[in-house]
């Protein structure tokens, strides 16, 4: 089974993103939604993937500045990994 996601830190021109790959991209509005909550997110875009060998979208979620991204992927993930065990109970 795949895992329901994987999360990457990306370096763009303008300043660093973490991509979301979700391994069902019907869920995408839903976790927009549940990563809202963290005050260190400035915004959360859905966007169509153009990299080879990746979902057709992704979440590419921005931060505010001066926020370390290293720790903000890792409290990312905890948070969706919470998210897809607490909803594998709830079926």
């Amino acid at each position: 089974m795949l895992p329901p996601f994987r999360s990457e830190i990306r370096n763009s021109p303008s300043q660093q993103t973490i991509k979301i790959y979700l391994s069902d991209e019907s869920l995408d509005g839903k976790i927009k939604n549940h990563l809202e909550h963290f005050t260190e997110i400035e915004s959360i875009e859905i966007s169509d993937t153009v990299e080879q060998n990746r979902a057709d979208e992704n979440l590419t979620i921005f931060l505010n500045d001066s926020v370390d991204i290293n720790r903000m992927k890792s409290a990312i993930d905890s948070s969706l990994w919470w998210y897809f065990e607490k909803d594998m109970v709830d079926e």
